[in-house]
């Protein structure tokens, strides 16, 4: 037996503005994030950095990458042809990898104007507000009844009302929770003063795992572009393979390192 699903997307809505679930779980993601960067600062006393800008440099990359990563990667041709069509982000359309870059290019720039912390301590600090961001932004997918799986005859299957009647793998739910198992992973690694201190270790395992599962995962989720129907592998999929071959080699080299 299928579980229904039909929320609607909007919370509330005070004339023309209406306020979605969708981006009360986004605030809700930069709020956790912003604490808990707040807790890994104190507790290696990094307070010298400056939370607000470092948070504003975050939320532009995150924003700028997912649009043009959604854009650029998943409808290219249409963006091309229409790119006043690029700035609506309001009507949908961010993607995950393009939120990673985004956040890689936003940091180097944070790290290259302040001086303090290095490129690389941050990174290894951020994984885990990202980490947790991620299982709150997928379960705004699922609010959103967006990103889902292809059809499945499972128990669990979800039916989502809103795009059809076939059960599907609630493949947002999925993320979630292998977002929710990496954040906690990552926490007790980087609670142990050990691993902790290992340059790109926190960022090696959370490339790895992150987007192995996401590679993992795509085989039972709907394709999102078009052009990518007759493929064998998705977008998504393509797009994961270099991040996780990067995180294997900040692994390698940071054991490497710590046995050196």
């Amino acid at each position: 037996m299928s579980v229904h699903w039909n929320m609607n997307p909007v919370l509330f809505q005070v004339g023309p503005l209406a306020v979605r679930w969708y981006g009360i779980f986004f605030a809700v993601s930069f709020l956790a994030g912003y604490k808990l960067m707040q807790w890994i600062c104190r507790r290696e006393g990094q307070l010298e950095i400056d939370m607000e800008s470092f948070f504003a440099y975050m939320f532009i990359g995150v924003l700028l990458g997912a649009r043009l990563g959604h854009c650029l990667f998943y409808d290219p041709g249409f963006y091309l042809r229409h790119p006043i069509e690029i700035l609506k982000i309001w009507e949908g359309g961010l993607a995950s990898h393009g939120a990673a870059l985004g956040i890689l290019a936003s940091l180097f720039v944070f790290t290259r104007r302040s001086g303090r912390p290095s490129y690389l301590w941050l990174l290894d600090r951020i994984v885990l507000p990202v980490a947790l961001a991620g299982f709150f932004i997928r379960l705004g997918n699922f609010f959103n009844s967006e990103i889902v799986g292809i059809p499945s005859t499972r128990s669990w299957a979800v039916v989502f009302e809103s795009v059809d009647a076939v059960p599907r793998h609630a493949v947002q739910i999925y993320e979630a929770i292998a977002y929710a198992i990496i954040f906690v992973l990552l926490i007790l690694v980087y609670r142990c003063k050990q691993n902790g201190s290992r340059q790109g270790m926190l960022l090696g395992l959370f490339l790895v795992s992150a987007f192995f599962s996401r590679f993992l995962l795509e085989f039972i989720k709907t394709r999102q572009a078009a052009y990518e129907a007759n493929q064998v592998l998705s977008v998504g999929q393509w797009l994961s393979l270099p991040f996780v071959v990067l995180g294997l080699i900040l692994l390698a080299r940071s054991l490497k390192a710590q046995n050196r």
